[in-house]
């Protein structure tokens, strides 16, 4: 079959899976998550959302001076050899990086948040690049966020921020050009209660460092798929 024709069926299963509505154990899961967080203070969860957010506009407003120019797309198939290649360099990456801090415990498990966070960030900005987007544009680096919270977040949040991206070219013309407009909150509450479990296992000592290898080697090739089919998304339709 056709490379352009494989890779079209395996977007339109994407799409489905991404519009697909919350199971009963999701459901749940997500109220019980959402029933701990209140219980944490005010105070904290303004800390956490203030201090992601500082971070995650560092990387944005960052990498785009560090990230290569858009590529000449010659064929899908091509590109997407090109894609495949990279995502398994930050899998790599990801893996030696969660293995080194897990092996640490407690004290260097902390610094794999942030790290791990920047890893993630710009690999999705490498690929954007090698789509033949410009991550210099603000409101791709929009997408970019967008993308990040399919990957790491409840199906019921997955499927909202999915409806917002389909025809997202028409869309980011109506968009604010103020990065403090982006729903902060929503983003790193949903990232810290997709991640949570898994990496907490990484604090444990003796365990940590081969927690961490493979969670982070896993949530990069999530989010390399993610992202593959996301800008799949937007090549079609133009």
């Amino acid at each position: 079959m056709d490379y352009n024709q494989t890779a079209f069926d395996e977007l339109k299963r994407w799409q489905q899976q991404m519009l697909r509505k919350p199971s009963v154990l999701n459901s749940l899961s997500k109220k019980v998550q959402t029933k701990l967080n209140s219980y944490i203070p005010e105070k904290f969860h303004m800390a956490i959302t203030a201090s992601i957010k500082q971070m995650v506009r560092g990387v944005l407003f960052g990498s785009q001076y560090i990230t290569k120019k858009p590529a000449s797309i010659h064929t899908l198939q091509q590109t997407e050899e090109a894609i495949e290649k990279l995502v398994k360099t930050y899998k790599h990456t990801a893996a030696v990086e969660g293995g080194v801090t897990g092996f640490g415990g407690i004290l260097l498990g902390l610094v794999d948040f942030p790290i791990l966070l920047g890893i993630k960030l710009k690999m999705l900005f490498d690929i954007a690049a090698l789509y033949g987007f410009d991550v210099k544009d603000y409101k791709e680096r929009l997408y970019i966020l967008h993308i990040f919270q399919l990957a790491f977040s409840s199906q019921e949040h997955r499927r909202n921020v999915f409806m917002q991206m389909q025809d997202w070219d028409e869309k980011k013309k109506q968009l604010p050009d103020d990065v403090n407009a982006f729903d902060w909150r929503s983003f790193q509450q949903e990232y810290r209660d997709y991640i949570d479990l898994a990496k907490m296992a990484q604090l444990i000592p003796g365990i940590g460092a081969v927690v961490g290898l493979v969670v982070n080697y896993k949530l990069i090739k999530q989010l390399g798929h993610t992202a593959k089919n996301a800008y799949r998304m937007r090549l079609y339709q133009q």
